[in-house]
């Protein structure tokens, strides 16, 4: 079978995001992609997103959200070492080689809302703000020990001569004077952006040196340090961390500037705006008037509360209030990430047993762009979770045989399905999905007359009857409880099984 990947339009994409938080250190995550790019293409990965790639302010087994100098792409010593924790530029350069030698796009991780790791302290006017309302002053001004000094003495001009001190910044959480952890200090002279959420009161201010991106020699940097980075790597689309912290109007001018300087208006940026409230969501949507596409952050919490009812859940009901029901263009679907995985900040992991279940959902659907989650695909042995199994035969099934009208049966309390009916562009394609939160079911669903004589078998090797579809194009698909049930044509079904893993 003839596989196309990542530089065809007609194929269904997968992006997989290939960290997670407890990834190995010891600089290998580089070395890891170059190997394993032509294995992801083979199976259907698309697209990939890597983790932040510059050096972090503090110590070496940092993920990168800690951002330090987003120049050092581990080719110079700063902060104790050379490399970052997934290896040196030239290795970074190397594994964005590979990817595209195996036709897949990359997408980098791109955070522009903090600094941390000050080269040097400065006294700062500021006042200290309820944390948990950031519009609520809890003193009148008073100078703190703010570290806001960067001036990458180990980089020494490099690439960029711009240097950051506190008029680029709008807060801290760190007065070196104090010595308290706990706090947030807006500068005196500054105002926090208002065009972000409104959370906390106002969550422009996250960690670190909040940057001030609406400083014109902050803006300025930023779209330097863009095309720089554009130029070197040659990366295919960005992963924008922590809109929400960010001016929603700064966001959309610098993502059109970026797309004016590839030259590619469908140059694709997806963002992070954590919030299980659709409507939020939306309304941050029309606020950048849909120029990037975000994570559907409500369908993930639908799923996790799905996985933990004990099949006491309406899965009828799943799509409701989501991305993918609302603004399905922007949706990118996800079952967990590095945040959501054990032990992190926004810690909501999906229940081991409905993984399959969810991933069967988000891949083989017709709406969305599913990111696969590394930690499910290879395990996170820092936390004993298993990888799930027959992911990448699912990963597959959408990649070759996901195509055509889809037909929903989202009507029922424990057993939900559709199907597919293939297109004349992708052989042997046209599939039934049924998917069960608790008992053992049963779907008339409609795939196609064309099909009419023709067998189906469950590429997830639970049922081993064959459906054969009648003359109205009709097929008597069933499932497990507990479990999901993908039926594929015969060809497709000894495809599968050679290729599995």
């Amino acid at each position: 079978m003839a596989k196309k990947n990542g530089s065809d339009k007609n194929i269904n994409r997968t992006i997989i995001q290939y960290f997670e938080w407890y990834v190995e250190g010891n600089h290998v995550l580089w070395n890891k992609c170059r190997a394993q790019a032509p294995r992801l293409a083979e199976f259907g990965i698309t697209d990939v997103w890597l983790p932040p790639a510059y050096k972090a302010g503090f110590i070496e087994d940092n993920v990168g959200y800690a951002v330090y100098d987003m120049y050092d792409l581990g080719e110079f010593e700063q902060k104790g070492l050379l490399k970052t924790k997934y290896g040196s530029k030239q290795e970074y350069l190397d594994c964005i080689k590979a990817f595209h030698d195996a036709d897949i796009r990359v997408l980098a991780d791109v955070v522009l809302n903090h600094r941390v790791g000050a080269d040097e302290f400065e006294d700062v006017s500021a006042v200290k703000v309820d944390p948990h309302n950031r519009y609520n002053n809890w003193s009148d001004p008073y100078t703190i020990s703010a570290a806001t000094v960067f001036n990458f003495p180990g980089r020494n001009g490099k690439y960029s001569k711009f240097t950051w001190n506190h008029t680029h910044f709008t807060g801290v959480d760190w007065d070196n004077n104090e010595r308290q952890t706990g706090n947030i200090y807006r500068f005196a002279d500054k105002n926090w952006a208002g065009d972000v959420s409104n959370e906390m009161g106002n969550f422009d201010y996250l960690m670190g040196a909040d940057v001030d991106v609406y400083n014109p020699e902050v803006k300025k940097e930023l779209e330097s340090w863009g095309k720089w980075y554009l130029d070197l790597t040659g990366v295919d689309g960005f992963r924008m961390d922590a809109v929400k912290h960010i001016g929603a109007s700064f966001m959309k001018e610098y993502i059109a500037k970026i797309r004016d300087y590839k030259k590619d208006r469908d140059f694709p940026v997806i963002g992070e705006y954590w919030h299980g409230d659709i409507n939020v969501l939306e309304n941050y949507l029309n606020q950048i008037e849909g120029c990037m596409s975000i994570f559907d952050v409500p369908l993930h919490f639908n799923i996790r509360q799905m996985s933990y009812a004990d099949g006491n859940y309406n899965m009828a009901d799943i799509f409701n209030n989501t991305l993918i029901q609302r603004r399905p263009q922007n949706a990118i679907t996800f079952i967990d990430n590095h945040d959501s995985q054990p032990g992190q900040s926004l810690e909501s992991f999906v229940n081991t047993w409905m993984k399959q279940v969810a991933y069967a959902l988000i891949l083989l659907h017709k709406d969305g762009i599913p990111c696969v989650f590394y930690g499910d695909l290879y395990g996170i042995p820092n936390t004993r979770n298993i990888p799930i199994p027959r992911l990448r035969t699912l990963i597959r099934v959408r990649h070759d045989f996901a195509y055509g009208e889809q037909h929903d049966y989202i009507d029922h309390y424990d057993v939900i399905g559709w199907t597919r009916e293939g297109d004349d562009d992708h052989p042997d394609s046209g599939i039934a999905v049924l998917l069960s939160d608790k008992r053992d079911g049963m779907k008339r669903m409609y795939i196609g007359k064309k099909f009419a004589g023709k067998c189906f078998r469950d590429c997830m090797r639970k049922i081993r009857e064959v459906v054969t579809i009648d003359d109205e194009g009709y097929g008597d698909f069933t499932v497990q409880g507990f479990s999901s049930a993908v039926w594929v044509t015969e060809p497709a079904y000894e495809y599968l099984v050679i290729n599995e893993d």
